[in-house]
């Protein structure tokens, strides 16, 4: 017989407003008079927690095995690399 295991199902109403609020920061700080550097980045960030807490929540993924982690952040830790080195080829005042 296999054994199940049981986890406490999401509040789906409080991760969409969650998002929905981050939303509203995002459309906000894209209209502030920031450097574009920091407006880039601030979204990016909200982008990031966003994509996070779709996929931990809706995907299920925050109940899944330690090795799903592994498998995902590896790839997205090397796309990051890469990221950085193409633009700091292209842009080497960026970086410095």
């Amino acid at each position: 017989m296999e054994g199940t295991v049981s986890h406490k199902k999401p509040n789906y109403a409080a991760i969409f407003w969650a998002l929905f609020i981050l939303t509203i920061f995002e459309i906000a700080i894209a209209n502030m008079p920031f450097a574009k550097v920091a407006v880039v980045l601030l979204l990016v960030f909200l982008a990031i927690v966003k994509a996070s807490l779709v996929a931990l929540f809706y995907m299920h993924l925050k109940f899944e095995k330690f090795i799903i982690y592994v498998i995902v952040l590896f790839p997205l830790f090397l796309a990051v690399v890469l990221t950085v080195m193409v633009l700091n080829d292209r842009m080497p005042t960026l970086l410095t």
